[in-house]
């Protein structure tokens, strides 16, 4: 019996279990793993769950819990989701003094350690699998990235900087952190891809992933032929208006087109956080349509958040709070992994690998900062506070992953086999 199997013939079961009793449990837990962690939990009625005494000379997080019925029940019925979702809907907030990201990094530095081993086998019997609607078929992949970028433009350009960049920027740690702005950051990242690709005059360039059109622009600002696929209409629509403004009608060719339906030759492949958004089943065919389009000589340069190869191997088959509100369909990989699909899939070699993750953690930083002060806007557009707390958690919870190196991203270069 697969892991994948036993867990979701144990779902069901667990599911039967009273909603009380699975509240009660999830408390009992959530005590549990406040003792191994310098956070606390307050209550309405000024009960405090967790051990600070046993934390001393570490800064102690703080939660308040406004509906505590119902955050407990949440979590009791699906670990993995029901903390997120809580904070959606309200039931809990960071105490005061609290940012909502330092209440998330002391778990994300304890991610392994926080819950003890016999508890763990408890969330494996509540944890599902990723939903077959969720594929990233060529159909599958559509609606998915549909789902996250075309939300609204304007959202994005509410909390993002004039590049509309939406990956990690790159800043330069000989300088103070406070005296880059964003901006320069994001086209730092941009041209240590173009420069790592050897985009130059006449250099014929695919992207997989427009985003908004800015690498595009950059790389025809060099002199190069760019042609860039994606599959958001939303994307499209502006990112080609940004192009035509910038005077590079001429040279980038913006697509609807799936990477699996992609043809021609290039020198150059780049590919900006895109991978997290193709899912395992369809990594081989991603590095060999990287291989099948590179022209003799070419290179690629990928940027992809990462993993450790073991936390990838735990989270691979499980449905998380990320795919159900923000990604669906996303996993990310681990630098082992893809050295293996590459390995066994394509006539590529990783030649070089630029880790940057902190560098992400200031850029969620930034993101949530501008979110938050530009939220009278995004309501305007019609959004609500449920979906503003989701956006807010989704940022601090990235933003203690690459706080804590639980999650890394890094620049990946790659050629043929000599």
């Amino acid at each position: 019996m697969t892991t994948a199997t036993h867990r979701a013939e144990l779902a069901p079961l667990a599911l039967l279990t009273p909603p009380r009793v699975r509240a009660a449990l999830a408390r009992k837990v959530i005590g549990t793993v406040l003792d191994r962690v310098p956070v606390t939990v307050e209550l309405p009625d000024g009960t405090r769950l967790g051990d600070v005494a046993g934390h001393d000379g570490e800064r102690v997080a703080s939660i308040q819990l406004v509906r505590p019925d119902a955050f407990f029940a949440r979590v009791g019925r699906h670990p993995k989701i029901g903390i997120g979702e809580s904070y959606m809907a309200g039931d809990w907030q960071p105490g005061p003094g609290t940012d909502l990201a330092d209440v998330m990094i002391p778990f994300a530095d304890r991610m392994t350690t926080a819950v003890p081993k016999p508890l763990l086998a408890l969330r494996r019997m509540v944890d599902s699998a990723v939903p077959a609607v969720q594929r990233n078929t060529p159909a599958g992949s559509r609606r998915n990235i549909e789902a996250h970028y075309d939300l609204s433009n304007d959202l994005f350009a509410a909390f993002l900087d004039e590049t509309l960049t939406y990956s990690s920027a790159l800043f330069d740690h000989t300088r103070p952190l406070a005296a880059q702005s964003l901006e320069e950051a994001q086209l730092r990242k941009v041209h240590a891809i173009l420069d790592g690709a050897g985009v130059g005059a006449g250099t014929r360039v695919l992207e997989i992933g427009t985003g908004w059109g800015t690498l595009a622009i950059e790389a025809a600002r060099r002199g190069a032929d760019v042609t860039t696929l994606t599959l958001s209409r939303e994307q499209a629509d502006l990112a080609r208006g940004r192009v035509a403004a910038a005077g590079f009608d001429d040279r980038v060719d913006i697509r609807l087109e799936d990477y699996r339906e992609a043809t021609g030759e290039y020198d150059a492949i780049v590919s900006v956080e895109m991978i997290e958004a193709v899912g395992e089943e369809f990594w081989p065919s991603y590095f060999a349509s990287l291989d099948r389009l590179l022209a003799p000589n070419g290179r690629i340069v990928i940027q992809s958040i990462l993993m450790s190869h073991d936390r990838y191997l735990a989270t691979r088959n499980s449905f998380g709070w990320i795919q159900k509100h923000i990604f669906p369909g996303g996993l990310i990989p681990s630098l082992q992994a893809i050295d293996e699909v590459v390995r066994d899939h394509t006539g590529l070699r990783r030649q070089a690998v630029h880790a940057f993750g902190t560098d992400y953690a200031e850029t969620l930083h930034r993101w949530r900062q501008q979110f938050t002060e530009a939220w009278p806007r995004v309501e305007a557009l019609g959004f609500d506070d449920t979906f503003r707390r989701k956006w807010e958690f989704y940022l601090a919870y990235c933003e203690a992953g690459f706080s804590t190196g639980y999650l890394d991203v890094a620049q990946i270069s790659l050629a043929r086999r000599s």
